[in-house]
């Protein structure tokens, strides 16, 4: 019932969330239980793309609930994504043990190679799970709120904002590139071998790494959802449309700004984490902004302040982008900045604004003669 009530009239929310559904049972249906000769098979290496591609939806999610309810486009959301990554990637190597190349049985290879002796302090805890996934929440959550409650009770907003965040993830990006820093350096975190005591490269655990994507997809959506059709959705559509006016009236605004940033930040960490024991590294070049900002153009293109239209374009500039990479490489970078553009100025509601057109058209009456 109380799930009836915040998708209602959400369409487009209901048939993403069934799509999504089916594609949990179907993809794994067909990669486990057809045969590999069949021309139906799916194979376990398209299972863990696809994987790869709803963590992106999940992150692009996160970014549309901040930039497209809220009106605070970050351009750093790379960052806590990274974040809950690294978080993962370092219980997945203390995993490792003393499988590694140097048989070391606590300290990862890189370690060993660079004669550290003993384990650093915040490598301790993740050798259990329940730690290490709650890192992946508390680590970007934490910057989230610490960054949020020193750039928003300053009062930074706009084209301001966006260039902080943009330096944020850039010096994290210089900071995880030190050998120092005790995360790999420039190789970063690989060689993962088990999760859960389970073999990570078993067609079975690429299937269900697979299906917690797409249920965290489904519940990051749903949560949001959740969240824009509150009270505290339409404060923050009002902070969007007209900051000074909810500041005025005894609103605090920054208290509201804070608080789904850090939500947002979180989702992100969420789908970090799921992202790389599917594909099998992290490295600061996640931290990148180039990255950061490819994620501003798959909500564009999917359609912002509609959450399934982020998904959406995430997973739809993602294909086309392993599609032109293979293909295409030398043009790949001007075919996503021509898309950008040409969503920017001839479809600003991207996506989900044609989607919502072409459901207007067939709904209308038709003329009689």
């Amino acid at each position: 019932m109380l799930l009836g009530r915040f998708l209602d009239h959400d369409r487009g929310g209901v048939i993403f969330l069934a799509a999504l559904a089916a594609a949990a049972i179907v993809v794994p249906a067909l990669n486990l239980l057809v045969p590999p000769g069949s021309p139906f098979h799916v194979p376990t290496f398209t299972v863990a793309l696809l994987g790869k591609f709803l963590c992106y939806a999940l992150l692009a999610i996160a970014l549309d609930l901040v930039w497209g309810y809220a009106g605070i486009l970050s351009l750093g959301h790379g960052a806590f994504f990274a974040l809950g990554g690294y978080a993962m990637g370092m219980y997945l190597m203390r995993q490792i043990g003393d499988r590694g190349v140097y048989g070391h049985p606590e300290l990862p290879d890189f370690m060993v190679f660079l004669n550290w002796e003993k384990l650093p302090w915040y490598w301790h805890g993740f050798d259990q799970f329940w730690f290490a996934m709650l890192m992946v929440v508390l680590v970007p959550g934490t910057l989230a709120f610490v960054f949020g409650w020193l750039a928003f009770r300053s009062r930074v907003t706009g084209v301001y904002f966006s260039i902080i965040t943009q330096a944020l993830t850039y010096a994290l990006m210089l900071a995880f590139f030190r050998n120092e820093m005790g995360f790999g350096g420039n190789n970063g975190l690989t060689d993962f071998k088990d999760i859960l005591g389970v073999s990570l490269t078993a067609p079975g655990t690429r299937v269900a790494l697979f299906v917690a994507s797409a249920i965290a997809l489904a519940a990051g959506y749903v949560v949001c959802r959740y969240i824009v059709t509150s009270r505290l959705g339409r404060v923050l559509a009002a902070i969007r449309d007209s900051e000074d006016r909810v500041r005025f009236v005894g609103y605090r605004v920054e208290h509201y700004k804070i608080w789904v940033f850090t939500v947002s930040a979180v989702l992100a960490g969420i789908a970090g984490a799921l992202y790389v024991p599917q594909v099998g590294i992290i490295n600061p070049t996640e931290f990148q902004p180039l990255a950061s900002i490819e994620l501003v153009v798959w909500v564009a293109v999917g359609g912002r302040g509609t959450l399934y239209g982020a998904a959406l374009g995430a997973l739809a500039v993602n294909y086309v982008k392993s599609v032109f990479t293979v293909e295409f490489p030398e043009v790949w970078l001007f075919a996503l900045g021509a898309l950008f553009v040409i969503v920017t100025v001839l479809l600003p509601k991207g996506m989900a604004g044609i989607a919502a057109q072409a459901r207007q058209f067939l709904a209308r009456p038709a003329r009689h003669a």
